[in-house]
């Protein structure tokens, strides 16, 4: 079962890599609505948009007549004419909705998951759904839809502490208590208090009584369990981390960053724990980046088991998404750090800037936009 999750995992991660490229999107001095794809600018409306939002793979929006389109792969498609309410995207995936219809838009191909739904959250490759029609949690996970509870227990409470994870949906009659999705994991507890995860379609119990706290990450859900005792579910394992509650955890892609209850900051990653030092640090995790001040005050980053360190002070605020970080230091030179690489990418003054999965995209004036990506300015 573990050679299975692993080599699972391991494809996974390999077509995503093949299948990825790199895109952003602005509006230039024309108002002109031009997507960045893999180094050429493309104009693809006239008109400004009334709303859109950049994914890895995929430009979703609502064009200036509210017509819902995606652009892709060097193109535009087409959803429907005034129909979508709301919109979310993800690395490969566009889930929207029709008044109380859910749809999700994967590799071009569009599904149609419920007539009627209430409420709907969304990974890389998972979204997890409350159909109403049914009364019940489903799944979609590869063009496939699941069914995940047939059962939900109205009016069921728990108390989760958040203060060291992201907000899951809300808890509600006819709800799930606790559900949390990640890139291509759900875990979530049900009206019986099991613990369980929705894992590259299957379906796994881990914890029979009810759990503390749980975050969620691409491969990993780490959770303390009724026994407060810290727990990872890790490419179908569970290991026991810790035997005490730690102090903080985040999980982000096959890690999991936490401040052990004895002080120690730690990251799991890949499988093995590495113990980074004896300090409770202000940190935060993006997909593969885990980024946090040293106990001298050092801005450093630990990205795919190697640390780096990026400036003698930790500043106060910066950008991390997938394998980059983003920040302005006290030069006023707004940096990046992609891959293991460290980038100046100007010293201008800055208008704006944004990060975009690796791509920098900055604006001077009003309109005037440049786009970074691994090195290179466009």
């Amino acid at each position: 079962m573990k050679y299975v999750y692993t080599l699972l995992a391991i494809l996974s991660c390999l077509g995503g890599k093949v299948m990825a490229q790199p895109v952003s999107a602005y509006t230039n001095f024309q108002n002109q609505f031009m997507v960045w794809d893999n180094g050429i600018d493309r104009k693809i409306e006239s008109l400004l948009p009334v709303r859109y939002d950049i994914g890895r793979v995929a430009v979703p929006y609502l064009d200036n007549t509210r017509n819902f389109k995606i652009y892709s792969k060097n193109g535009v498609q087409l959803i429907n004419q005034g129909f979508t309410s709301d919109f979310k995207v993800t690395d490969n995936l566009v889930a929207y909705r029709n008044n109380n219809a859910l749809f999700v838009w994967e590799n071009g191909t569009t599904t149609r998951l419920s007539n009627y739904m209430s409420t709907y959250t969304v990974g890389d490759s998972v979204v997890l759904f409350f159909d109403n029609v049914r009364s019940l949690y489903k799944a979609y996970y590869g063009g496939n839809i699941y069914e995940i509870e047939s059962f939900l227990g109205g009016g069921n409470t728990l108390d989760v502490d958040t203060s060291a994870i992201n907000d899951g949906l809300s808890i509600a009659d006819g709800q799930l208590p606790s559900v949390k999705v990640s890139d291509n994991v759900a875990a979530f507890v049900n009206y019986a208090n099991r613990f369980k995860v929705f894992y590259h379609g299957d379906m796994l119990e881990l914890e029979t009584y009810t759990v503390t706290s749980f975050d969620v990450g691409r491969n990993v859900v780490p959770y303390v369990d009724a026994n407060r005792n810290f727990k990872v579910f890790y490419n179908g394992e569970i290991t026991e981390l810790e035997s005490f509650t730690p102090m903080s955890y985040k999980a982000g892609d096959n890690l999991v960053a936490y401040v052990s209850n004895d002080g120690y900051f730690k990251i799991f990653y890949n499988g093995e724990t590495n113990t980074v030092g004896y300090f409770n640090p202000d940190y935060k995790v993006g997909d593969n980046v885990v980024a946090y001040r040293d106990a001298s005050g050092y801005f450093k980053v630990f990205y795919k088991g190697k640390v780096y360190t990026l400036d003698a002070y930790y500043p106060q605020s910066y950008k991390v998404a997938y394998n980059s970080l983003a920040y302005v230091n006290t030069a006023n030179v707004l940096r990046v750090f992609t891959e293991g690489d460290i980038y100046d990418v100007t010293s201008a003054a800055v208008a704006e800037w944004r990060l975009d999965y690796d791509v920098i995209q900055y604006r001077f004036g009003q309109n005037m936009y440049k786009v970074f990506y691994k090195g290179k300015t466009f």
